[in-house]
């Protein structure tokens, strides 16, 4: 996994409890990094899974909130980091039509060795879409929080339903994203 996922999850951690708390809950983590993190490394998956539980033990937080949370803060990175993925999206359901051919190949462009989800999409009315996640790692809430937070993102109201599909080692999410209220 790659190390800009640490880095950020760190990053949030330290805004929301301070550096001195994030070092100590780093302290108490079996890390083979000793929690030290750079943004083109390549980390397990385990590491950041044990850094959200430590972090969820620690703040209270159910550990599937806290992913959901986590992609919030991911998606907002990701418009900061790379606007022009959004600037020419005229709303949440393109953007996430775009994931698989057009972010996903520019990503493996700059960083070859890496391991992304899949994402399938599949228009089912005009204002409806259904986005299936497909990944090795257990990362379906943080999916889930992209998700709304792109919504967010393009000021669209909408219900957002999911199925767990998961099942052979494989994590598989089903969203259903209707725009409306």
């Amino acid at each position: 996994m790659k190390g800009m996922v640490f880095v950020e999850l760190l990053q949030m951690a330290e805004e929301l409890l301070g550096e001195d708390v994030v070092d100590d809950v780093l302290d108490r983590c079996d890390l083979s990094t000793g929690g030290a993190y750079n943004a083109v490394g390549n980390y397990p998956c385990s590491e950041l899974m044990t850094l959200v539980q430590a972090f969820s033990s620690h703040v209270g937080t159910p550990v599937p909130e806290l992913q959901r949370r986590f992609g919030h803060w991911m998606h907002a990175r990701f418009v900061k980091s790379y606007p022009g993925f959004f600037t020419d999206k005229p709303d949440a359901l393109s953007m996430f039509e775009s994931i698989e051919d057009e972010v996903h190949v520019e990503v493996r462009k700059l960083y070859p060795d890496v391991e992304l989800p899949r994402f399938e999409t599949e228009r089912i009315a005009d204002q409806a879409l259904r986005l299936t996640y497909r990944s090795s790692r257990p990362l379906s809430d943080f999916c889930h929080g992209l998700v709304e937070a792109c919504l967010d993102h393009y000021g669209q109201p909408a219900q957002v339903a999911r199925r767990d599909l998961s099942g052979g080692g494989e994590s598989v999410a089903e969203f259903t994203v209707r725009l409306g209220g």
